[in-house]
């Protein structure tokens, strides 16, 4: 198997989470036997100085190209003056929409062995397990019109929050088609007592979910999901909602697992699938060696499942990332309370490789019995 991966480390600390991803992935490919090709672009910040766009030609064609686009961060603070539309992050804004994927898959999920990183107690926290599925492509990020408008004084910002029939449609398929894989049952999240975009937004997932009688279905108002989150986590499977909700909620649902830097994601729907973790670039950490590349890790994993159909591969590296912290190495953001081992970015890195060798050797042992 030949596998393109166009790789956009990024700013901040992505080159560092990235490169442990990559060399998971390379590991992956030696021991099974496949061909991973990576071709390193630059975007964001990076882009910017090198080459004065967020999002260059050459870097967008290459991501096009490719059968996968596997991304560290985007962000940095020098560039907050300049205009929004040439800022880092409208770089990722417009490859988004470039790769056309629309629907967002975020896991949340609680590991026992960091259960204290969680501002959560343990009783709450413990055995929840999450996939957000949220759309990417609508609502306030993109809609029309938007921007400022008024003089002397009197200025008045506006942002359009759309939503078609088909749109919802298509990411509340993938939600109930994720539902089949896991524990059968999609909560719904929307503000449908006050947004016309809401009411539509339900009628059409609960006319959706009729085409999947094996899947439960409920829905929530996006404030009470935003409590339910934190006092009752277990309750929920799989989360669909729309752009502007599950942007918070994502966020929101990092304490299950105790830190962004444990959280991954997958962009699908378009030609080509982005992933990504989704801690952001943290300058402040950038070049100490202690960014956590388990987000970046699952990221890859995740890549695997969705772009190279490699389930059972992902599968192991998930594994391998739970057996690294069983053994107690940690990052300083998921060290508080969890008593183990200090580890660096690359240390990390390569005890998840070592797993994923390990796991392997144990799958093959047992399939030779």
């Amino acid at each position: 198997m030949r596998f393109k991966v166009t790789v956009l480390p990024g700013d901040g600390i992505g080159p560092e989470v990235t490169a442990e991803a990559v060399r998971v992935l390379q590991d992956v490919a030696a021991i099974d036997g496949y061909r991973f090709d990576f071709e390193e672009h630059a975007i964001g910040g990076a882009a910017i100085r090198e080459f004065g766009s967020p999002l260059p030609t050459k870097t967008l064609d290459a991501c096009l190209a490719s059968d996968a686009v596997l991304l560290g961060a985007v962000g940095a603070p020098e560039y907050d003056r300049l205009p929004p539309n040439q800022r880092p992050e409208a770089g990722l804004l417009l490859l988004r929409r470039a790769l056309g994927g629309y629907a967002n898959l975020r896991p949340a999920i609680s590991f026992k062995p960091i259960a204290a990183c969680s501002p959560l107690r343990p009783e709450i926290s413990d055995g929840a397990d999450i996939l957000i599925v949220r759309e990417l492509l609508g609502g306030l990020y993109f809609g029309e019109p938007r921007g400022f408008a008024g003089a002397n004084g009197s200025t008045v910002a506006s942002n359009t929050m759309s939503y078609s029939v088909e749109e919802i449609e298509r990411i509340a398929r993938i939600a109930f088609v994720a539902a089949r894989q896991r524990r059968g049952k999609v909560t719904s999240v929307d503000k449908a007592n006050v947004l016309e975009t809401s009411q539509l937004w339900r009628q059409t997932v609960t006319r959706v979910a009729q085409d999947y009688p094996d899947v439960t279905l409920d829905h929530l108002y996006v404030d009470a999901c935003a409590m339910h989150l934190i006092a009752n986590p277990r309750r929920f499977d799989v989360l669909l909602t729309e752009n502007l909700f599950g942007d918070i909620l994502s966020d929101e649902a990092a304490v299950i697992a105790g830190s962004l830097g444990m959280l991954a994601s997958a962009t699908i729907g378009g030609e080509v699938g982005l992933y990504e973790p989704v801690h952001g670039s943290a300058p402040d950490i950038v070049g100490q060696g202690i960014a956590n590349p388990c987000g970046a890790i699952a990221s890859a994993a995740m890549m695997l499942r969705h772009s190279a159909n490699l389930e059972q591969e992902a599968c192991d590296i998930e594994l391998a990332i739970q057996h690294v912290l069983e053994a107690g190495y940690r990052t300083p953001d998921i060290a508080a309370g969890t008593g183990g081992y200090m580890a660096t970015t690359s240390e990390i890195g390569e005890l998840v490789c070592q797993a994923v060798t390990e796991i392997v050797d144990m799958r093959h042992a047992y399939h030779a019995v």
